[in-house]
């Protein structure tokens, strides 16, 4: 009897990615792959432990997936990824329907983990983290069939003071160009139309494999795919942004007009404790470098509020900044302490209740820039891809534009007088907006 296994995936879409490498591997190894986790015979987390909620969720997901040990089929469950390689003591001992933990840096070692839990085994496989996945890997896409992450580099060297992704994915590893092309032309004779370029800092691609960052060429290299239709850019940061890369951006025929470029705050003292970088006049000049370069350009930013030692005065820098630049999308999070950081030990701990009400605050603010926006699109003509049919009666559609990424941005609800197919581009005119979504019509 072939042993069906079944696979959680939790937190960002580099994370999903692993899954879908374990995914390719459990299957190639002669398991079958099930979307039922009430049939599976082994199932896997793949947990996240960046902030405090994701760990909840994660540790809650763990014990939802051990009832299916009473109430289903399960004989043996697994946890793999950021919380198995941070905490792999705890969770063994503390959870012991856990039969196996998989860090970041094993993953590879999948298949053997399933045989030896099977066998009765116990297993922990977390060494040292960075396994850097290849395009030698078989990968079972978890996203729709024209829709994938591409996954260009490991780990990260930036050391922000309130973050742990160096402890838990190591040191900045880069693929080989070649390597990256190959495996994007690969997933384009699949069917991939849209591809989706992800790292802990894209920008910083190649450095250690080049001596500068390559992420230029490579953005070149990939627009001679012939079968691709968008590229996007997620998790760019505003370091090592030259001339030549922005120059790339523009040119590169394929690219979306879109760029994902967290900076995390606009008060250069807040900037200094986190350890970023970059002060907020070079970020500023940058944007509006980046602007002038691509008319037309969305630009999505993250911020956190609450910092260790964030005064009013700084938090107001913070809203002048968003009012000035008037992003077209931000993502706002209240400042989350992890243990085993600099910034966790920071003076000046900001209470709950003033995070999550400078985080309302902010969004708020937010949603009426992105209604201004959004409203100035009425009357044009835009294209999108077409995901879902919303309302079959009245042939309503959902998609994306150039300029929303899946999962974090919004859609586009439009009519249409003939039936489309996930996956296709057609051309909407806009009619009306909501802060997150855009509304219309098929253009005929």
């Amino acid at each position: 009897m072939v042993l069906k296994v079944g696979l959680v995936s939790l937190g960002c879409p580099k994370n999903l990615v692993d899954s879908e490498v374990m995914l390719g591997l459990i299957k190639d190894a002669g398991y079958e792959v099930t979307g039922s986790e009430q049939e599976a015979d082994i199932l896997v987390v793949n947990t996240c432990s960046f902030i405090n909620d994701a760990k909840e969720e994660s540790i809650k997901t763990i014990f939802e997936m051990a009832r299916h040990k009473d109430e289903g089929s399960c004989r043996v469950l697994l946890v793999t990824g950021c919380l198995a390689q941070r905490y792999p003591r705890q969770l063994l001992n503390e959870i012991p329907e856990i039969d196996g933990l998989i860090g970041t840096g094993a993953l590879p070692g999948i298949t053997a983990a399933i045989r030896q839990a099977l066998a009765g085994e116990r297993v922990l496989m977390v060494n040292e983290p960075g396994h850097l996945n290849t395009g030698a890997n078989p990968r079972l896409l978890a996203t729709p069939a024209y829709s994938a992450y591409l996954k260009i580099a490991e780990g990260c060297d930036n050391r922000c003071s309130y973050c742990t992704i160096p402890q838990v994915r190591g040191p900045y590893k880069s693929r080989t160009i070649e390597d990256v092309i190959s495996e994007a032309a690969g997933l384009a004779r699949q069917g991939v139309k849209e591809l989706i370029l992800v790292a802990q800092d894209t920008t910083r691609y190649g450095i250690d494999l080049y001596g500068e960052p390559a992420l230029d060429d490579l953005l070149l290299g990939l627009d001679r795919v012939e079968e691709l239709v968008w590229l996007r850019l997620l998790y760019t940061y505003p370091t090592l942004f030259s001339d030549k890369l922005i120059q790339a951006l523009a040119s590169t025929g394929k690219l979306c007009r879109y760029l994902d470029l967290p900076l995390q705050h606009a008060a250069d003292t807040v900037l200094r404790r986190m350890n970023r970088r970059v002060g907020i006049q070079e970020i500023t000049r940058l944007l509006e470098k980046l602007r002038g370069a691509i008319p037309g350009l969305t630009l999505r930013t993250s911020f956190i509020v609450g910092f260790p030692g964030e005064t009013e005065d700084e938090f107001q820098e913070l809203l002048d900044f968003m009012t000035k630049i008037k992003f077209e999308r931000v993502g706002i999070f209240a400042y989350s302490r992890e243990e085993g950081t600099p910034a966790a030990a920071m003076p000046g701990q900001v209470p709950e209740e003033v995070k999550l009400a400078r985080r309302d605050k902010a969004m708020a603010l937010q949603k009426n820039i992105s209604m201004e926006i959004n409203q100035g699109k009425i009357g044009e003509e835009i294209s999108v891809l077409v995901e879902r049919r919303r309302n079959k009666k009245l042939r309503v559609y959902e998609g994306r534009s150039e300029g929303d990424a899946p999962d974090i941005d919004g859609k586009v609800i439009f009519k249409s007088s003939k039936d489309l197919e996930p996956g296709s581009f057609v051309r909407v005119l806009i009619k009306s907006a909501s802060p997150y979504d855009l509304e219309g019509e098929l253009v005929t």
